[in-house]
This record gives C-alpha cells, structure tokens and sequence, in this order.
C-alpha cells in the first residue's frame, strides 16, 4: 500500500472517528453502525492479514468456556444439592403442608405417610431427589457438626437409624412419629449424644448473587478504539513497504 493511499485511508478512518464523537448519525440508521463495524474490519485484516471469522469464533469459544456448568438436581454424599435453588427454609415451608397428615408404614403421600416418606416426598416437592429409607437418607449431603450448628432444614437422624425428623430452628423439630399419630412439630427431644448424624441436603439460605461477568466495551467508544487501532497499523504496514 503506498503512502498516500495510507493517509487517505487515514483521513477516512478520521472523518468516521469525528462523526462518532460527535454522535453524528446517518439517515440510514442502523446501517450506519453496520458500516462502521465493516470499516474497522476491512482496515483491520488490511493491517494484519487476519479475517473477522476467527475472531467471531474465539468470541464465541470464551463465551462457551465461561458458561456455569449445570448443578445437581438429585441428592448426593458429601454435597449439596442446589440445582433445584431450594434452601433450607424451603424445606420447612413445604413440610409445614404436610402437618396433620396421619402416619402410614411406608406411606408417601396425604393419605399416609411415614417419617422417611415424609423427608423424601418434601424434598421431591422441591425438585431434589432423595433416597426413600433412612439409612440411606443418612448418608446424603453434608454433615452438620452438633445441634448447635443445625440450621431449618437440616434432618436429625438419631443412633440407630430408624427415625429422622426434619429441623425446624428454635429447638424443634418436624416429624411423623409413629402409628396412631400424624405429622406434627414438636421439641426436640434429642441430644448431641443420641445423634447418629445431622445432614444438610440443600443450602442453608440461598446463594449471593454473583458478580456480573466482565464483557468487552461496545458501541460507539469500542469503534472510536477500534478504529484508532486500524488506521496505526495500516500506516505502520504502508511505511514497512
């Protein structure tokens, strides 16, 4: 490219840079904007001997590197289920709706329930899948040290395994205790030493939002950089040759 082909292409480039500044705009809209853009890519691939699609594909390849993998929806060991955004509030609320409901060996439903039908007909009103028997209840998400730190939501499995209860907060607990009664909140009657385990299943409270991920400037300040950019190397190319 020759020199003065280079300050005419300069001049050009300078003429788009005032009428950005300016927010000077063309009758033709939008199109004015898309002319911009083609501009900046033609100077662009002149300087460097690139073409816009690699750059459109490692856009495109950042973006899908930074997505948020999926989270689980079904109770594990060791981990909490937070895919379904349930919390342990949650939990209590939706137990609450089965207050009253009399107690059923085996039961999971309103017309009966027992305690582990209970624990795992809430958590799947919540969208999280648990185990149906104790023991194996038991072994889901995280463990909560002693009574202390149990939060709503929590489930208390006593020494034994053969009955859970959901935490409530404040001392009680929410439960179904046994044939001839229902589903009901009570105190708790336990202590640390009668504990087998205190599993959290779902998140004490819901997650802080996360910070907004950084994206590269746009609109007319990006195309005044852009711009600026192309025509330094198109006059850097032309003064090499």
């Amino acid at each position: 490219m020759s020199v003065d082909a280079v300050l005419s292409r300069i001049a050009d480039i300078r003429s788009q840079i005032d009428a950005l500044r300016g927010g000077t705009t063309t009758a033709a809209g939008p199109a004015s904007s898309e002319g911009t853009s083609g501009a900046f890519a033609d100077a662009l691939a002149t300087a460097t001997g690139t073409s816009t699609g690699a750059a459109t594909t490692g856009t495109a390849a950042t973006d899908s590197a930074t997505r948020t993998p999926a989270t689980s929806v079904d109770a594990g060991r060791g981990t909490l289920a937070t895919g379904s955004g349930a919390t342990g509030s949650d939990v209590v609320e939706d137990a609450k709706k089965y207050l009253g409901v009399p107690y059923v060996f085996g039961g999971t439903t309103r017309s009966g329930m027992d305690c582990s039908g209970l624990v795992q007909t809430v958590f799947k009103d919540l969208g999280v899948t648990m185990p149906r028997v104790v023991p194996d209840q038991a072994d889901m998400g995280v463990p909560v040290g002693s009574l202390k730190d149990a939060k709503p939501g929590d489930l208390i499995i006593p020494k034994g395994e053969q009955h859970i209860v959901i935490y409530v907060g404040d001392g009680k607990v929410l439960h179904a205790p046994r044939p001839g009664k229902d589903v009901r909140i009570v105190d708790n009657w336990y202590k640390d030493s009668d504990i087998a385990t205190i599993r959290r299943i779902v998140p004490s409270e819901a997650a802080a939002p996360t910070a907004a991920r950084s994206v590269p400037t746009t609109g007319a300040a990006q195309s005044v950089t852009d711009l600026q950019t192309a025509a330094l190397l198109s006059a850097m190319r032309g003064s090499a040759a």
